[in-house]
């Protein structure tokens, strides 16, 4: 993490990827027990406490420098606790976990891809001044 706040748009994407990357391992872990006995997904939440840090401001700009990013951090959650797909009581769903696993590998590649962009501008800013 860069110790700035004027590079918060960087950490910010940081922890971003951070959760994405742990959303991963915990895909990957529900998809390896999709045949225990009575194993329940289990999910990230991450999005929304960054979209509860932002809320309700008229210049995300200032925002995102100002936050602490201290309280940003992902939690892990078994989901639909009282859920069952099989009668072993297991509610581990292939193609939903397939699907998620898929859709984060975008979301963590698009968050790699932005921090590279965003690291671009701020090299091309001290080169030119």
């Amino acid at each position: 993490m860069v110790l700035s706040n004027a590079y918060n748009y960087v950490n910010v994407l940081s922890k971003a990827a951070d959760a994405s990357w742990t959303r991963n391992d915990i895909l990957a872990n529900n998809i390896a027990n999709a045949d225990t006995p009575n194993f329940k997904r289990k999910d990230v939440q991450f999005e929304t406490y960054l979209a509860n840090l932002v809320a309700g401001t008229d210049s995300l700009d200032e925002t995102v420098a100002g936050l602490d990013l201290n309280e940003l951090n992902c939690t892990t959650y078994t989901d639909q606790v009282n859920l069952s797909y099989r009668y072993d009581g297991n509610n581990v769903d292939m193609n939903t976990e397939s699907v998620e696993l898929a859709k984060n590998q975008l979301k963590y590649y698009t968050l790699m891809n932005s921090m590279n962009q965003e690291f671009s501008r701020l090299k091309t800013a001290l080169k030119t001044s």
